[in-house]
C-alpha cells in the first residue's frame, strides 16, 4: 500500500524543535506539530535542499536538534523545472518576488508530484486569499 506523500516545510521542522513556547499561538502550533509528528509513518516524508539548509541557520544548538528530525527524511531535487514553475507563480502573482525560498517550496513539491506541503507559513505558501492561483499555475504548467 502506497503512502500519501508529504513534502515538510522547515516552519513545521521549526515547530518541532526547541522548548515548549509560552506564546499560546505558537505553543499551539508546537502542539499540533508534535502531534502529528507522532504519526508520520503514515505518510512518505519529503524535504528539499532548502529545508536542509534553513534548518542548518541559525543557533548551532538549535541547527543540530532540527537536523536530527529531518535526519532520515528523503530529499526531493531542486530540479530546472522547479525553479521554472517558482518563476511562473512568481511573474503570475501567486507568490510575491520578496518569498523566493518559499515559492520554491511550493514549486518543488509540485514539481516532485508531493500529494500533501505541510506547512506553518500562512503568508505565501498556505495563504488561503492566494491558493487558488498557486493551484492554477501549477496546473497549467504541468
Amino acid at each position: 500500500m502506497n503512502r500519501p506523500t508529504v513534502y515538510v516545510e522547515t516552519t513545521v521542522i521549526g515547530h518541532l524543535a526547541g522548548r515548549q513556547q509560552g506564546d499560546i499561538t505558537v505553543a499551539a502550533r508546537q502542539l499540533a506539530s508534535r502531534t502529528w509528528w507522532d504519526i508520520r509513518d503514515r505518510y512518505q516524508l519529503f524535504v528539499s535542499r532548502i529545508v536542509l539548509d534553513e534548518c542548518f541557520a541559525g543557533d548551532q544548538n538549535a541547527a543540530a536538534e532540527r537536523l536530527e528530525i529531518v535526519r532520515d527524511i528523503d530529499v526531493l531535487d531542486t530540479k530546472t523545472t522547479a525553479e521554472t514553475l517558482a518563476i511562473s507563480l512568481m511573474d503570475r502573482r501567486g507568490i510575491p518576488k520578496t518569498g523566493p525560498r518559499d515559492v520554491l517550496h511550493i514549486a518543488i513539491a509540485a514539481v516532485g508530484g508531493i500529494e500533501y506541503l505541510l506547512t506553518w507559513n500562512f503568508k505565501h505558501i498556505a495563504n488561503p486569499s492566494t491558493r487558488d492561483l498557486i493551484q492554477k499555475i501549477c496546473q497549467e504548467s504541468g
